[in-house]
């Protein structure tokens, strides 16, 4: 029958707000909810005149089939774009719940069968980051969702934020960020440390626009550039009195940049913001908590940039859409079985994917506690040392860090403190020598879950199945383990131009392979989108690694030449770039030697223009006075008299790495007054290189294989045959 329309003028004031309501709840249902305190329960609609008059609809289907088949064939499954739709208003939600249920992750047989429901059935109810905010809200609104200690120190006052303040303050963020005429296409840059404020500028900022982290530590010529790239149009950093050296560094950029509209401080004296900026929390407070904003109309726009390798010439920015923030989030909460009775430390920096994802909004989706420790984290001197006090006064279940703070943690004894709460660590971007992982494992009694990641996959595309007193999951130690939900992986093999040749078999090396939901849509800068993706939509990592019979994947290098110091992500360019501009220096070539510590350091090889008088001591002084990131300054620089070089003269690095493991090892087992015959690195089919150290006896051996199990590197031990006993130099050095 027809229909017949009605005009506003027609209608009582009343019915036309409860028409107008009914319709904004059928088109955007998570974002209008009616509860205490918001606008739309008072008026009947939300600030309807900000609204669009349409939303996107999508269809929703699934992405994976029912079951996987058996061998690497498992990844190789096609994985759709899945649309995330507003839920019909008949669905209603459930009570807030104590727990949330969950599947067991124990192999891969459990992954399949969550894949049986489509990715959009599941989070239907979200559409953007700011979804998860509201619902948390809705669900836990007296739950903690942040516990601030400014200092780190475990004995001082926390400062605790519900999860209805956390979104109230992620709206007048959102409102600020809306009042300054934003929109899709601008970016708010933070440049802030480890404090509750971050949060509010990510997440709200998202809701508007573009928000984009930049490394604090950097130095201002590179802090510029990316400002210059990213189009900065808001600025939100730390005050003069927060981080007085930050301060130093972002204040001369501040007139170089015109197209930033405002630029905001956090943590200053109330009215004391330096000329030219405004109090951050001050601006918050003169906005309302009610929306003013649209919901966001496509989960495929762009939500946040990171910058990742390298920072010199054009800095690589990865785009990460509002879908793949919230569907790795919920991948995590998953794979570690994660309720809002937990507590999680974050440690790790919010410039980096780890901190805000794997310690940030997957653990708020879940309704669990972030513990903010100190503005530095683990950069903090005075946080490990009392991490463990830290553990026990507020019943911390699991943290992420990387292999340096597990190894720095082995040195701090428990000293009586309870940390039966501890469920599991986590342990990401950079491998975890087998030593050091067993060593912890043995020292705390802690299960750690060692996963593979990278933020072109918005954080964690595999990991271990989880471990401990709710779940039992096999782990496999070296392995970063299983592929999370709805995602493929798999190895292939590449020819010298990078081109896709075809699948490895079972346990052959080859080039990592991802396919999912959660991929960014590509770099800022589409020119560095060259090799990034191979044939089927399938992202090439450049890591290099074996896919076993049970599907686990075993990392055995990378392909590509990042270092990476502690979890930190070091360009090699930097430093050739920097020892190149010595008029000593015809060739450098800068590559990762393996470490106990650090997991990596940063080492350089050059060779002599004619006539050079530097030696390796002056170039190296040379290289730490003027490479621009300090963790970028070599170890050590050689000096050689022929650079290897690759058929076409591109710099044959392998061989340079090969030469940097045989160097480390002899430091090590000349550290440890234990005299080795010869060593010899080479290649291996199932670990990509190994080192084969030779000795007089086995109870050297033993010794050996005990210190070389605090590297990275696969090392075997052998007594020595009359042919190995040598111990030459190698040939080109001086």
């Amino acid at each position: 029958m027809p229909v017949r329309l009605a005009s506003k003028a027609s209608l009582p004031g009343e019915t036309v707000d409860s028409m107008m309501a009914m319709c904004f709840g059928l088109l955007y249902g998570p974002q209008l909810r009616q509860r205490p305190g918001c606008g739309l329960a008072r008026s009947g609609c939300c600030n309807r005149r900000r609204f669009p008059p349409t939303a996107s609809r999508r269809k929703t289907g699934s992405c994976a089939p029912a079951s996987l088949p058996a061998g690497p064939a498992a990844q190789a499954w096609p994985i759709a774009r899945m649309p995330m739709t507003s839920p019909t208003p008949s669905s209603g939600r459930s009570a807030p719940p104590d727990r949330i249920d969950r599947l067991p992750v124990r192999h891969r047989a459990d992954l399949a069968e969550r894949e049986t429901v489509p990715l959009a059935q599941r989070l239907s109810h979200m559409r953007s980051t700011f979804d998860v905010f509201d619902v948390a809200a809705e669900r836990w609104p007296s739950r903690t969702a942040i516990s601030h200690l400014p200092d780190g120190d475990p004995a001082e006052a926390a400062i605790d934020i519900t999860y209805a303040t956390l979104r109230d303050r992620i709206v007048q963020a959102a409102n600020l960020f809306g009042s300054l005429g934003l929109g899709a296409d601008d970016c708010v840059v933070y440049l802030l440390p480890i404090v509750p404020e971050a949060h509010y500028c990510i997440w709200g900022a998202q809701a508007i626009c573009r928000v984009a982290a930049i490394n604090h530590y950097l130095e201002p010529a590179q802090m510029a550039e990316l400002l210059k790239a990213l189009d900065a149009t808001v600025i939100v950093t730390a005050s003069p009195s927060l981080a007085p050296d930050l301060w130093a560094k972002v204040a001369p950029l501040l007139p170089t940049l015109p197209g930033v509209r405002a630029t905001f401080l956090v943590g200053g004296a109330a009215g004391a913001a330096p000329g030219g900026t405004r109090d951050f929390a001050e601006a918050l407070a003169g906005q309302p908590t009610v929306p003013r904003f649209a919901p966001v109309p496509d989960p495929e726009r762009v939500a946040a940039c990171f910058h990742t390798g390298g920072t010199t010439g054009t800095p690589k920015i990865a785009q990460l859409n509002h879908r793949s923030l919230v569907v790795n989030s919920w991948m995590l909460g998953e794979m570690f079985d994660m309720q809002p009775s937990d507590v999680v430390v974050c440690g790790l920096p919010l410039f980096h994917v780890n901190g805000v994802v794997v310690t940030g909004l997957a653990v708020f989706m879940s309704g669990a506690r972030v513990l903010l420790s100190g503005r530095n984290g683990f950069r903090n001197p005075a946080l490990l040392p009392n991490f463990w006090k830290l553990v026990e006064r507020f019943r911390v279940t699991t943290f992420s860090g990387v292999p340096t703070v597990y190894a720095a943690l082995l040195n701090v004894p428990l000293g009586g403190a309870d940390i039966t709460s501890l469920r599991f660590g986590i342990c990401g971007a950079a491998p975890m020598p087998v030593e050091t992982f067993n060593r912890f494992e043995k020292a705390t009694g802690i299960r750690l879950l060692e996963g593979f990641g990278m933020t072109e996959t918005t954080a964690c595309a595999s990991v271990n199945p989880r471990d401990g007193e709710r779940r039992v999951g096999e782990r496999r130690v070296g392995s970063v383990g299983l592929p999370v939900p709805y995602t493929r992986m798999k190895t292939v093999l590449l020819d010298a131009d990078g081109a896709y040749v075809r699948d490895a078999d079972t346990d052959e090396i080859g080039v990592v392979a991802i396919q999912g939901p959660h991929l960014i849509p590509g770099y800022r800068d589409a020119r560095h989108n060259a090799g990034l993706w191979l044939p089927g939509e399938w992202l090439n990592t450049g890591d290099l690694g074996r896919q076993d019979a049970d599907g686990y994947f075993w990392l055995c290098g990378r392909a590509k030449d990042l270092i990476i110091r502690g979890g930190h992500n070091i360009d090699p360019s930097m430093i050739e770039e920097t020892l190149a501009r010595h008029p000593d220096v015809a060739l450098a070539a800068a590559v990762g030697q393996p470490d106990a510590y650090a997991g990596e350091l940063p080492v350089a090889y050059v060779t002599l223009r004619p006539g050079a008088t530097a030696d390796a001591e002056a170039l190296k002084a040379f290289a730490r006075s003027h490479v621009t990131e300090r963790a970028a300054a070599p170890a050590w620089v050689e000096c050689i008299d022929t650079m290897p070089v690759t058929a076409v003269g591109k710099i044959f690095k392998p061989a340079l790495r090969k030469r940097a493991i045989e160097r480390a090892l002899r430091e090590l087992f000349d550290a440890a007054s234990l005299p080795v015959v010869a060593v010899r690195v080479q290649d291996d089919p199932q670990h990509g290189v190994v080192a084969l150290a030779h000795f007089d006896t086995e109870a050297q051996c033993r010794q050996a294989e005990e210190l070389a199990g605090t590297l990275t590197v696969k090392v075997r031990c052998t007594l020595a045959e009359r042919t190995t006993r040598q111990t030459t130099t190698p040939p080109g050095t001086r």
